[in-house]
């Protein structure tokens, strides 16, 4: 055999769907346990079937990718990555919220430090990898030149640079959920979210309905990056000032600057508030959720986009919720229930400043213990034109405003708009 020709691969499948398939030598993960040992390792590599604990694969959405990587033959599936000085930049926890199974169901608090707690312990066999990994960087949002020249920010030298570029410690986190711990968040039965789960994907994930005793799923969704602006040291003291905006994606906004909605003004708006607050002796932390268009994905949004623009009377606050919901059955499918667990992780336990108008995320956080002591609505100078639909719907459905909601001739503005 030429080095041109393939590798012969192997061609039998072994199921995974039975304890006699994957997990012969299963390890417990006790969920919330009180010491790492204790709790178990995240084993969700394919390289190793034999050891693996939970329903899916490492890598989230890009487990797919990875699969492609293999079938094409430019990536060894037995490859195991090198992970010398791969580390976190910083350490962040642990925290008692790491150990008490009511406040983190959805990410792995070990995840960046899952080699060093758990490779003592367990043989190289049993392949575990980071779902968590925190870095350094600088970043550069050019609104924030423009703040600067006009007296908003203020150039530091250690947290917003000369050039305008600003100095984050971020975490990428891929979700890792307690199945047991997601369904009593949801108010759910646990057979019946892993029966349903298993028929809304198609069945691909069998375990979930023949492995009752698999309690942790590595789902192939989005997941989330957290930035720290400031000292990460303060985070947990709730005696420093404490800036957060949790964000869900939107990359119309986000990246290409459409006008439609406030996401991008609004996300600027929570890094200055961040920054300002850094400046102070504290931090900020914006978190960045990969839950493009409510969840409902980018498609139906652009769908939703053409609905509200072609309707009779054009764009309007008064039915901006409800073509959302013709289209796609629903208005919102972030499940913001769950959104609070990496502020846990943080070890926050109160946000002195609150970058966001909604009602479901202010909930959400304030339902999970976490002390709220203002909320930070979007300056109105910040909105689009064509997003005062949007912002008008969302203070009429409830969310948090303190100049109250549109109406007579300023609301008859934004009733009137065509297709453009």
């Amino acid at each position: 055999m030429t080095d041109a020709q393939p590798k012969s691969k192997a061609k039998h499948i072994i199921l995974t769907s039975h304890s006699n398939g994957v997990g012969t030598k299963v390890t417990p993960i006790r969920w919330g346990a009180a010491t790492p040992g204790d709790r178990g390792p995240i084993i969700g590599s394919v390289r190793s079937p034999a050891y693996r604990n939970v329903i899916g694969t490492y890598g989230g959405s890009y487990s797919v990718y990875r699969a492609l990587a293999v079938a094409s033959g430019v990536l060894d599936p037995n490859h195991r990555p090198d992970l010398t000085d791969t580390a976190p930049v910083v350490r962040l926890g642990p925290h008692p919220s790491w150990f008490d199974p009511e406040k983190i169901v959805s990410l792995d608090p070990f995840g960046a430090i899952a080699n060093e707690v758990f490779a003592s312990a367990f043989s190289p066999e049993y392949d575990i990898s980071p779902t968590i990994a925190v870095t350094r960087a600088h970043i550069n949002i050019p609104e924030l030149r423009d703040e600067v020249a006009q007296g908003r920010l203020q150039v530091d030298g250690k947290i917003l640079k000369e050039d305008g570029s600003l100095v984050v410690t971020k975490a990428a986190i891929d979700p890792v959920w307690y199945l047991p711990g997601i369904a009593k968040r949801l108010d759910v039965d646990e057979w019946e979210l892993r029966r349903i789960l298993f028929q809304q994907t198609g069945g691909m994930f069998p375990e979930l309905v023949t492995r009752r005793d698999l309690h942790v799923f590595l789902p192939p969704i989005g997941g989330t990056t957290v930035y720290i602006i400031g000292d990460e040291s303060t985070i947990p003291d709730p005696n420093k000032p404490l800036a957060v905006r949790v964000h869900d994606e939107c990359n119309g906004s986000d990246v290409f600057g459409s006008d439609i909605c406030t996401c991008r003004p609004y996300l600027v708006h929570g890094i200055e508030v961040c920054i300002q607050t850094a400046q102070q002796g504290g931090a900020g932390v914006i978190v960045y959720c990969r839950k493009e268009g409510r969840a409902l994905g980018e498609v139906t949004k652009f769908l939703v986009y053409n609905a509200r623009k072609r309707q009779e009377g054009g764009d309007r606050a008064d039915a901006y919720f409800i073509r959302t919901e013709c289209v796609a059955g629903v208005q919102d499918m972030r499940f913001q229930e769950l959104m609070p667990d990496v502020l846990h992780w943080l070890g926050i336990t109160k946000i002195d400043q609150l970058v966001s108008m909604s009602n479901l995320k202010y909930n959400a956080i304030t339902g999970s213990g976490i002390e709220v002591v203002k909320r930070i609505p979007i300056p109105p100078e910040m909105i689009p034109a064509d997003a005062q639909v949007e912002i008008e719907a969302k203070k009429s459905a409830g969310y948090y405003a303190e100049d109250g909601v549109l109406t007579g001739e300023a609301l008859a503005q934004v009733k009137g708009r065509g297709y453009e």
